[in-house]
């Protein structure tokens, strides 16, 4: 068995926290492992790292290779463009078969990279059951066994059982979003589960299917992986969920009697949260008084409440968005609106991760920003120069080695650098601890594409 997991979504229902820029998978919203981290954990308790193929894209590659940095082997695969999971894991899979010869009959778990699972050890054993009814030419989907009359979950009606040694049973239909009393139906109903978004099947059964209900994916498939790769735009972009689970009559269901959770909203988060006796969630430097039912998530600031009740706080450095519970699948359409209003905030965070590191802006106006820029040890940052800017370091933490001109010297605590507009410069850690620095860029122009590369141990030089 292998296994995919699928890390390249920029989603946006946990605005302010996620966006596009750092997307969900990359957060740690329940301990102090982000949910990627917590996905290959999980696959691990079954799998061998060789055997985990991380499918991504080229903006959160290096996201992946920091939050996976403890685990070696790997595969690392790279979207050339976002379309959707059923490209995804077709790319997935034609890398598998051509890179790393896997036969037909190889079966393959496709888990998305932010959910949150619990306990990890029934999560393996139901997986390691279910290849029994992936081996019979199954394209498995995993359900949930819901506890409630969710609306924010698609469901899957079982049909039939199958004669295996497991609880599986055919599927009779998918079904989209219900609203809140064709949810209580199906409670009561019973046969139905909660659409996990989890998959297992073998490659010949993934092959046939798509050959059949998805002959434009598959007409590039067969070409191979360089020509997958090339012309990887052309792709539709569609769900597996579209193009093959609701189409195919070879789908089966595998119930899953765990914690599953989606995060797909604030509520799902508040929803799993332990709660304090006043059936309140908080994190941060945070005071509430006569405030219940309530969730406050703050970082720096210190925040206050009185007399709230089922609400939703969260507090990020450059944004706060305050929600009333039951509401928040709105978020999304919030933030379509601050796109189009041309807010930075739709996609960006004040902090901003590289390679090499991270950089956060502290103060902007017209014609200079300040950051803090945070290199890891034995990274550096690109040789590089700027037409429309000069900059000024000053070192908080930590030994800097830095190239300015021709001219190469070390920097400690409280030592600065002056570097004038349009002259090669380059920053670096030789040390064994992060190096910590403020820049104070002034000009006419500060933009982040107002860099020339010369040379880049990460490749972005070739961009």
């Amino acid at each position: 068995m292998k296994g995919i997991i699928l890390a390249g979504g920029s989603g946006t229902r946990l605005w302010p926290s996620s966006r596009k820029a750092y997307p969900k998978q990359f957060l740690k919203l329940n301990g102090d492992r982000s949910l990627i981290q917590q996905t290959a954990d999980r696959l691990l308790k079954f799998l061998a790292p060789e055997d985990l193929i991380i499918i991504t894209g080229e903006d959160y590659k290096f996201h992946v290779m920091d939050h996976l940095s403890e685990i070696e082997g790997f595969h690392l695969l790279c979207e050339p463009c976002g379309r959707n999971t059923a490209p995804a894991i077709a790319y997935g899979l034609r890398y598998a078969a051509e890179v790393l010869k896997c036969a037909p009959e190889e079966t393959f778990l496709i888990c998305p990279s932010d959910h949150l699972i619990q306990p990890d050890e029934e999560f393996a054993r139901c997986v390691q059951a279910a290849e029994e009814v992936a081996n019979q030419g199954f394209l498995v989907t995993f359900g949930v066994k819901p506890h409630r009359p969710e609306t924010g979950y698609g469901y899957i009606k079982r049909g039939e059982p199958l004669e295996t040694s497991i609880e599986a049973y055919r599927v009779d239909r998918f079904t989209e979003k219900p609203d809140l009393e064709t949810a209580k139906a199906y409670l009561a109903e019973g046969g139905y589960y909660w659409n996990a978004g989890i998959f297992l099947f073998s490659r010949q059964t993934f092959e046939e299917e798509l050959a059949q209900h998805a002959p434009e994916i598959h007409e590039l498939y067969t070409r191979g992986f360089s020509a997958m790769t090339e012309q990887f735009a052309k792709m539709p972009d569609i769900s597996v969920d579209y193009a093959l689970m609701e189409r195919s009559a070879r789908v089966a269901t595998v119930p899953l009697s765990l914690q599953w959770n989606d995060i797909g909203s604030w509520d799902a988060l508040f929803d799993i949260l332990d709660k304090d006796e006043n059936g309140n969630v908080t994190q941060g430097r945070v005071i509430t008084m006569e405030t219940k039912n309530s969730l406050v998530l703050g970082q720096r600031r210190l925040i206050s409440t009185i007399g709230l009740e089922d609400c939703l706080v969260i507090d990020t450095p450059d944004a706060l968005l305050i929600v009333k519970r039951g509401e928040t699948q709105k978020v999304n359409q919030l933030v379509k609106e601050l796109k189009a209003r041309g807010y930075p905030e739709a996609v960006e965070h004040v902090t901003t991760y590289r390679p090499w590191g991270s950089y956060t802006v502290l103060e902007e106006g017209p014609r200079y920003k300040i950051k803090r820029i945070v290199v890891k040890p034995g990274a550096r940052l690109s040789l590089q120069l700027h037409y429309h800017r000069s900059e000024h370091w000053v070192v908080v933490r930590g030994t800097a080695k830095v190239l300015i001109g021709d001219e190469e010297r070390f920097l400690h605590e409280n030592e600065s650098a002056y570097v004038p507009k349009s002259t090669k410069h380059r920053l670096e850690n030789p040390g064994k601890i992060p190096l910590e620095i403020i820049e104070v860029q002034n000009g006419e122009y500060l933009g982040e594409d107002d860099i020339v590369r010369f040379e880049d141990v990460y490749g972005r030089d070739k961009d």
